[in-house]
Formats: C-alpha cells, structure tokens, sequence
C-alpha cells in the first residue's frame, strides 16, 4: 500500500487522534518506567566520593559527574524528544532505553575520567526515553483525568529521583560504585524488550523535516507565555534542588560521619516529597493551580533556608530534603498540567522546552555546587541554594495575572 493511499493516510490518522485504553496496569507500568529510566541521571549524586578517586578525579570537579549527565539529558531533551511528534513512539523509547543500556555499562568499565565523563554526558543523552513516556501516557489518558494519571506516572518518576540515591548508596557499599551501573545497564536492556511487548504504537500526526521540527521548538518558547513562566520557575527550582543533593551527602560524610547505608538511610528519608505529585495531580484537576503554585514556590526557599540553621547537625538536613523535594515535585506536576494543555498535539516538542529548561538549571546547580560548596562551606551554601526559588517566587507575584482563576 502506498504512503499516499486514503487508507494508510487513514490508518496514520486513527493511531494519533484515537488513543489506546489506559489501564490500571499499564499506568503502574509506565511509572515503573519513568522511575527506572530517570534514577540514571542521579545514581552517581551520593556515590560521587567514591567514583571520583576510583578514576583519578579531583574533588573539586567531582560534581562535573553529575552536571555533565544531566547537560546531557538537556541536550536530549531539546533535540531528541521532540522526534516524538516526528516518529512512531515505541521505536524512539525502546531504542533509548537500549542506548542507555550500553552507555550505563561503558560508565561501569571506566578507568579514566575523560572516558567516564563522556559516558555521564551519553547517560544523560539517552535518558530522555523519560520524557517520551510521559507525554504519551498523557495523549492516552481522558482529559477529565488527566492531571490525575500525569501525576501518578510522575510519582514513578519522582520516586526513580528520589529512590535512586539510596539505591545507589546501597548498592555501592555492597558491590562497589561501578556495581551500581552494571545493575543499572541490565535493568535497562530487560526494560527494553519488556517496552517492546507491552507498549503500544503511536504515531503521530506530524509531518516535517528534522529541521523544522527542531526550529519549531523555539518558536513555541515564543509563542506561549506559560511555557515560558512555567520553564522558568521550575529551572529555578531544580537548580537549588540539584545543588543541595549533589553537596548534602558530601556533607553527610565529611562532617557528620555517614556511611553510605546512612547517606541511603537520609535520602530515602527525603523520598518522603514524592508524595506530592498525585497531590499536585488532583489539585490541578480541581482548579486550584495558582494558589498550589505560590505555596510550592514559597516552600522552597524556606526549606533551603532551614538547613542553613545552627544546631541540630544534620536534623535540619531531613527537613531541608523532605520540604524542597515536596516543593519541587508540586511544582513540577502544576507546571506540566498546564504546559500539557496549550496544544494536544505537539505534547512531546512542549514537553522538551519545559523540561529542557529544568535540566539546564539543574545542570548549573550542580556544576558550580562543588567549588561553591568547597569555598564557603555548608551553612552560606544552603543560604545561596535558597535565592533562585525566592526569585521564581518574586516573579510569579508580579506577573500580571496574579492569583485570579484558582
């Protein structure tokens, strides 16, 4: 049948305008999915002391580790992802999840620090399958539940963030670091053939060039006012956030004594925040985005702030973890609500300008967290991790829309 035949015009029609029924089960499926692929940008945040010595790298550019693999999954993001309104969707993920694979089992081979930054960087670039699943679970579920099954699958993805860490110390203490990428690698290619059995096709509508596609990225940045807002606060956030969990187990060890079973201990402590995603779900659902969003932005900056106080020793920490994880996650789900209805359409290209930008400010929080962290020490840190929150929240009060409409 030719590419210009009514019925295979109508064939691509019906598999991009008529989603497949979201079950019960695939959604659990699916948050399984998000957690696993995303727990591979952050399993090296608390393991960092024991990679860097072990390949020959200074302390100080250790956090280069992190900040190379999510640069990477910036740069995934913003060129990859939007293939997803390009090319059929299981194709794109399965062959992601493949490529992580062989990258995560490149990283546990390393033995020179320019091989195993190269190989943080293609971690991060492969990752983004993550953010192919997410907008198809959305162009699948009802608009009535919409935010409701976002938000579950992004407490998958939250708790692959969040869970990673202590996996990762778990592992490390009883395999070594570079146990942890062998884990992570077979997990990856068994996800893959599983992807390929139970996911459906899709797809999409879209016809342009690679070019066009790309180009047309920018010009949605342009084009919506909330994409723009919502990148902002959430970059803002995530770079504080990335900054405090790429320094606060270095200060665990260093100054408080932890092992890392304790390090894994604290940060599934912090896993606690997760619980914010199908919270933030329901309330954007319900029509309370605004008012939601002005008390994650607040939230942040106080949690920040909290672990800068004396005494304690590391009491204030647990707090610091458990609120700004609670406060970035709320956040980050209100934003994609919102960002997920401008245009039904062109989820996957609305959804890399959003998460690109979060990236990106990740990236640079945990890019300058260790000299800074080296420099001033602990408490300034946790100080200085609190302005960008306090300027995304400056910004959404003196946006012109204020707090009308929830």
């Amino acid at each position: 049948m030719s590419p210009g035949n009514p019925a295979t015009a109508h064939s691509r029609t019906a598999l991009a305008v008529a989603p497949p029924t979201l079950s019960k089960s695939l959604v659990l499926f699916l948050a399984f999915c998000c957690g696993a692929v995303v727990a591979n940008l952050y399993y090296a945040q608390p393991i960092v002391e024991l990679i860097a010595p072990s390949i020959g790298l200074s302390t100080a550019h250790a956090s280069l580790i992190v900040s190379l693999t999510q640069f990477g999954y910036a740069l995934g993001l913003l060129f990859l992802v939007p293939l997803a309104d390009l090319l059929e969707n299981r194709r794109l993920l399965v062959g992601f999840t493949l490529a992580a694979a062989l990258c995560l089992a490149a990283a546990a081979f390393s033995q020179t620090p320019p091989l195993f930054l190269v190989c943080s960087l293609l971690i991060g670039l492969t990752s983004v399958a993550v953010q192919i699943l997410v907008p198809l679970a959305a162009h699948m579920a009802p608009e009535e539940s919409r935010g409701r099954v976002v938000g579950n699958i992004m407490s998958g993805l939250l708790l692959g963030i969040l869970l990673s860490r202590p996996l990762a110390s778990t592992l490390a203490e009883a395999f070594g670091w570079r146990g942890v990428f062998y884990s992570a690698a077979a997990l990856m290619a068994l996800m893959a053939l599983v992807m390929g059995f139970l996911l459906p096709r899709r797809l999409p509508a879209h016809r342009a060039s690679y070019g066009a596609l790309i180009a047309s990225v920018f010009t949605l940045a342009r084009k919506y006012a909330v994409l723009r807002e919502r990148a902002l606060y959430q970059g803002l956030l995530f770079a504080s956030f990335s900054s405090f969990w790429t320094i606060a187990p270095i200060e665990l060890v260093r100054q408080h004594g932890f092992s890392q079973t304790e390090v894994a201990i604290f940060a599934l402590v912090g896993a606690v925040g997760a619980i914010a995603a199908p919270i933030a779900g329901r309330l954007a659902d319900s029509g309370h985005s605004t008012r939601s969003t002005a008390f994650a932005l607040l939230l942040a900056p106080l949690a920040l702030l909290a672990g800068s106080l004396p005494g304690g020793g590391w009491t204030w920490m647990v707090v610091t973890a458990v609120l700004l994880d609670f406060a970035v996650q709320l956040n980050m789900v209100l934003g994609q609500r919102e960002v997920y209805a401008l245009d039904p359409n062109i989820r996957a290209r609305l959804n890399a300008v959003y998460m690109t930008s979060i990236f990106a400010g990740g990236a640079l929080g945990s890019l300058i967290a260790s000299p800074l962290y080296e420099y001033i020490g602990w408490a300034s840190f946790a100080c200085l991790s609190a302005l960008p929150p306090a300027g995304a929240m400056l910004m959404f009060i003196l946006r012109p829309r204020g707090f009308a409409n929830g």
